[in-house]
């Protein structure tokens, strides 16, 4: 399928009008990207063949057709379209928007009401598009670069369809670029790495790249610019990074997951995004230290220690040479054994004890300072292990009538392979010491 601007009839509207607008696709056929949910089998392309069109929530990056697949939408289905943004419109402005499309629905006409930046309205809000939703005065397209399962109440969710759409690839950019260069009559003036570098710094956004376009075709030269002659005159878009959105849960995940699949690799290039967007080095401090904690635990004692050198480190050179503290940790967090045998005998022990809460220890282990505590049996029968041979009493500690879990399984990795043994020599002579 054709996909975002392949053959644009030309706008008749006066004055000059930027790339972007002139480009734009007037059906859905020339919306370049987004097959997964525009081709026939698409969630999109499969409402519209059935002619059973509902509410949307259009999720993805800026760039990527959010607003002209709304609009496209409309066109398809014979609505009106209605746009407006969260950022500027209040509750008179939304009563007007909500009168008018019930009068338009009483002339026989229905309006899709395409709202930019729909997570911007707080949850009272969005709980007022609910009745006009159910009675069919509107159907309602959001668009969001936040994850709706955040920022959009259940209520609404229960009501729309969430649609994901996904930046563009650089096939579908050399394409947007083609039909630019198509309109524009002329060919950019760049070499094929400066053409490359010119989609990557687009950054999977078709509106930024058309910008970028423009710029490149503005100017006066005849000669092919190489790659550095187009990164002295144009400056690279920003990494796409939200210091408390989605996208730093998704990358310090990213992170952590090639930290535990022992990629040093993935985790410093997740490692540096982070770094490159902006991110407070002292969260990734503490986040690595938990990682050294959760996945690697005693089957590498040192890691953690690795770990805590490497934040002290920072905290005494700052950025960015105490960065590399950080990256040596990253490195060395991701070559080490793993295991989560602490960390999944942690969790056991912690939900036995919601559930045993009441239980008190056995009257053997505990300390009888009065003589009414001895008269009770406070410390009778206790065996003092350094007195036992090997050390060791094998003597039950848990609440009597409690029987005995087993919440720590070592495995046969790093130095957890002696703790093992260790587990395992300690079970044997117990289990003789109480069978004596």
């Amino acid at each position: 399928m054709a996909d975002l601007f392949d053959s644009v009839a030309p706008s008749s509207a006066p004055g000059p009008r930027p790339l972007a607008d002139r480009l734009r696709p007037r059906k859905l056929a020339e919306v370049i990207g987004q097959a997964h949910v525009l081709s026939p089998e698409g969630p999109l392309g499969a409402m519209l063949g059935a002619g059973t069109l509902s509410s949307l929530i259009l999720w993805g990056p800026p760039g990527v057709g959010k607003t002209t697949i709304a609009r496209l939408l409309a066109d398809e289905t014979d609505l009106a379209f209605v746009q407006i943004s969260a950022i500027f419109t209040g509750v008179p402005d939304l009563r007007k928007v909500f009168e008018a499309a019930r009068i338009r629905r009483q002339n026989g006409q229905g309006t899709l009401l395409f709202v930019d930046e729909i997570h911007r309205f707080n949850k009272a809000q969005q709980d007022g598009f609910l009745p006009y939703m159910e009675d069919g005065t509107i159907l309602l397209v959001g668009a969001t670069t936040e994850n709706p399962s955040f920022e959009l109440n259940a209520a609404l969710l229960s009501r729309a369809q969430v649609i994901v759409l996904e930046r563009l690839s650089l096939a579908d950019l050399e394409r947007l670029a083609q039909r630019a260069e198509q309109d524009l009559g002329r060919a950019l003036p760049l070499d094929g790495p400066a053409r490359e570098a010119l989609l990557e710094m687009a950054d999977g956004d078709g509106r930024a790249l058309l910008n970028l376009v423009e710029q490149v075709a503005g100017w006066k030269t005849d000669a092919r610019l190489s790659r550095d002659q187009l990164s002295t005159r144009l400056m690279r878009r920003a990494a796409k990074y939200d210091k408390s959105g989605e996208e730093h849960y998704n990358l310090i995940s990213a992170l952590h997951k090639s930290v535990r699949g022992s990629d040093p690799d993935a985790a410093l290039y997740w490692f540096a995004r982070m770094l490159e967007g902006g991110e407070d080095p002292r969260f990734l401090a503490r986040r690595i230290t938990r990682m050294a904690v959760e996945d690697i635990g005693l089957a590498d004692p040192q890691a953690q220690a690795v770990c805590l050198d490497g934040w002290q480190t920072y905290e005494r050179l700052g950025s960015p040479e105490g960065e590399l503290a950080l990256a040596q940790a990253v490195v060395y967090l991701a070559l080490a054994p793993k295991s989560n045998a602490v960390y999944t005998a942690y969790k056991a022990a912690r939900a036995a004890a919601r559930d045993t809460g009441s239980h008190p220890p056995p009257k053997h282990i505990l300390n009888a300072p009065t003589k009414l505590m001895k008269d009770i049996g406070y410390g009778t029968g206790y065996a003092y292990d350094h007195d036992a041979e090997d050390g060791f009493s094998g003597q039950d500690y848990f609440p009597e009538g409690m029987k005995r879990p087993i919440y720590y399984l070592p495995p046969e990795r790093g130095f957890e392979r002696e703790l093992k043994k260790r587990v395992d020599y300690f079970a044997k002579l117990r289990a003789k010491r109480q069978g004596d």
